[in-house]
């Protein structure tokens, strides 16, 4: 690599707000915060509000879509067109 054009790379602790987990990791992200993780060493700490811990399509809690319902909401509002020909 060439020297002096590449940010600092180094170990970083993401920390799920919604969930309090959190997990260590590389990055590039920088922190005035630090945590002490459970090696002994202190880490910058990167607060995120959503990560797979809580992100509804790796939860399963995902919110159903009713489809037909909003077809039927867009035929009130915007009307019928003409028939099929």
């Amino acid at each position: 690599m060439k020297p002096g054009i590449h940010p600092d790379y180094h170990p970083v602790v993401f920390k799920d707000l919604s969930t309090g987990d959190a997990f260590l990791t590389r990055s590039t992200a920088t922190s005035e915060q630090t945590i002490e993780w459970s090696d002994g060493n202190t880490y910058p700490v990167v607060n995120v509000e959503i990560s797979s811990w809580s992100h509804p399509f790796w939860t399963g809690n995902q919110r159903i879509m009713d489809s037909a319902g909003q077809v039927e909401k867009f035929h009130r509002r915007y009307g019928r067109r003409g028939g099929s020909k």
